[in-house]
């Protein structure tokens, strides 16, 4: 890079978020994140920060709240940051039953999965059109392909991620913006405790990759422009493979597996 880019990461505290925001660091980006857990940020901020030494700003800011991504795009342009990519990976999810869910639970998820991630998308694009350049990635899921018993919610939130990206990343195609719709499967790390999934039969018959492959997966995609990047060739298959499938029979297998041992 002639010139030092700003990237903005969601979810930054850890998993997928946290190893994207170091990623960035190494390759010499000026990194902005941004999580409700402050002193995670500030550990991150001394972890990344150590060794390369890049400027990396702090914003902490609870994405379930509705109006938080008004607040942070006026943080960010306090302090006069022009952000050149975009990483929406801000994300939570919830196990069990829809009837019997919690309801504010229920409301903050859609507002950090989907409300949230579509403010901050709307404020930051048009900026990076009249640059002329820009990267965005949305992080969905494996689980946008197909509807999700037993996190229901959670499911049609990346189903909405998926959509939204792909629509736009054909609206901006010859403005020299991307976007990459970034659909990871399982992987380790403090999303399924999170969730209370941990005794779920899809962790405990598929072997995790660590955060860190999976976010490495993801920067490679986003900067070559991909609109949409499938981590690992089984979960490739197996989102290849539900197209032939009755639509009865991919609920039952994901039901199955979402299920408890």
């Amino acid at each position: 890079m002639s010139e030092r880019q700003t990237a903005l990461v969601t979810g930054a505290s850890n998993g997928i978020g946290k190893e994207i925001a170091k990623i960035l660091v190494e390759q010499g980006y000026h990194v902005v994140v941004t999580g409700r857990n402050a002193q995670a940020l500030s550990t991150l901020q001394k972890e990344a920060t150590f060794e390369n030494n890049p400027e990396m700003t702090v914003l902490p800011m609870d994405l379930s709240l509705a109006g938080s991504a008004e607040s942070l795009v006026k943080d960010l342009d306090k302090q006069n940051l022009h952000i050149d990519l975009l990483i929406n990976n801000a994300g939570f999810g919830d196990y069990g039953f829809f009837h019997l869910a919690d309801r504010k639970k229920i409301n903050d998820m859609l507002q950090v999965n989907i409300v949230a991630l579509t403010q901050l998308t709307h404020h930051l694009l048009p900026p990076m059109i009249e640059r002329g350049h820009g990267r965005i990635m949305n992080v969905a899921s494996t689980a946008a392909f197909q509807p999700g018993p037993l996190m229901a919610v959670y499911y049609a939130t990346k189903a909405f991620v998926l959509s939204f990206s792909e629509a736009i990343a054909d609206e901006v195609k010859d403005t020299g913006v991307t976007v990459t719709a970034f659909c990871p499967g399982p992987t380790a790390s403090g999303f399924q405790q999170a969730a209370n999934l941990h005794n779920s039969r899809l962790l405990h018959h598929f072997k995790m990759p660590d955060a860190r492959t999976v976010a490495g997966f993801g920067f490679r995609a986003m900067l070559s422009g991909k609109r949409l990047a499938i981590h690992g060739q089984r979960n490739r298959f197996l989102v290849f493979a539900e197209r032939f499938l009755p639509r009865a029979a991919v609920l039952r297998a994901v039901r199955l597996v979402q299920e408890h041992r």
